[in-house]
């Protein structure tokens, strides 16, 4: 048994099903939980830190530069010519 550090409710963990570093919820409040020791169970409040990640990296994929806009010039910026026609 362990207690949720956010609403002190007992959770029923097996100290042999989890590890140290593991994450789970609580039943009662939802709240994301870390497995900070194992002998006896001890639980803290996650970080949030891995959802802010996941966040930047989306927004770094937004800020990619497509120079597929200036497909007329060359590497000189200098007009190419269309041979296609």
């Amino acid at each position: 048994m362990a207690t949720c550090p956010e609403c002190d409710a007992e959770i029923e963990v097996d100290e042999f099903d989890v590890d140290k570093g593991d994450l789970i919820s609580c039943p009662d409040c939802g709240t994301n939980l870390e497995v900070t020791g194992t002998s006896p169970i001890e639980l803290d409040v996650a970080d949030d830190d891995d959802d802010e990640d996941d966040d930047r990296e989306d927004d770094d994929e937004d800020d990619v530069d497509d120079d597929d806009d200036d497909d007329d010039e060359d590497e000189d910026g200098e007009e190419k010519e269309d041979w296609d026609e």
